[in-house]
C-alpha cells in the first residue's frame, strides 16, 4: 500500500477522520479509495464541508 492509499485526511470543520481503509460507503465510497481519487463533489458525511476542506492528517 502506498502512502497515499495509507494516508487519512481530517475535515477542518468537524474533525471527521477520512480512512482509505475503511472509504464512506454509505457517501458510495468504496473501502480502499484514496482521498485523492474521491470525486470532487464528495462531502463530509458528518458535517457536509466540502473535499477542499480535508488536510492530510497526521495523527
Amino acid at each position: 500500500m502506498s502512502t497515499d492509499t495509507a494516508r487519512q485526511w481530517i475535515c477542518e470543520s468537524c474533525g471527521f477522520i477520512y480512512d482509505p481503509a475503511e472509504g464512506d460507503p454509505d457517501g458510495g465510497i468504496p473501502a480502499g479509495t484514496a482521498f485523492e481519487d474521491i470525486p470532487t463533489d464528495w462531502y463530509c458525511p458528518v458535517c457536509g464541508a466540502r473535499k477542499a476542506d480535508f488536510s492530510p492528517y497526521e495523527g
